[in-house]
């Protein structure tokens, strides 16, 4: 199993940036996809981004153009780079790790295709 914890969130302007970590340990992250969600309060968990094994990314609608997601397989760490940042971005952030399974250019937008969670982080968005 691997294990992951998020960090980097906080409070920030709108308009303004931050960068969020997601950290593995117990198995090593480039055997998975890896995808970001994030959930607002009274609001379903929503996609965020996701990147394959081989490096394919994908975006969510309301973050495309404005959110960077990439991998550090050296340092077992997945990065969401988020800029732009609005008041509706507000929510807690969670970084998932799907099957090991699915190689290549395969990742999901879907919550039920991811098999491990972090703890999530919180970032507030002030306007």
């Amino acid at each position: 199993q691997v294990q992951l914890v998020e960090s980097g969130g906080g409070l920030v302007q709108a308009g303004g940036s931050l960068r969020l970590s997601c950290a593995a340990s117990g198995r090593t992250l480039s055997s998975y996809y890896m995808g970001w969600f994030r959930q607002g309060p009274g609001k379903e968990r929503e996609f965020v981004a996701a990147i394959s094994r081989s490096g394919d990314m994908a975006y969510g609608d309301s973050v495309k153009g404005r959110f960077t997601v990439s991998r550090d397989n050296a340092k077992n760490t997945a990065l969401l780079q988020m800029n732009s940042l609005k008041p509706e971005d507000t929510a807690v952030y969670y970084c998932a790790a799907g099957s090991p399974y699915y190689t290549g250019s395969f990742y999901s937008r879907s919550v039920s295709d991811y098999d491990y969670w972090g703890q999530g982080t919180q970032v507030t968005v002030s306007a």
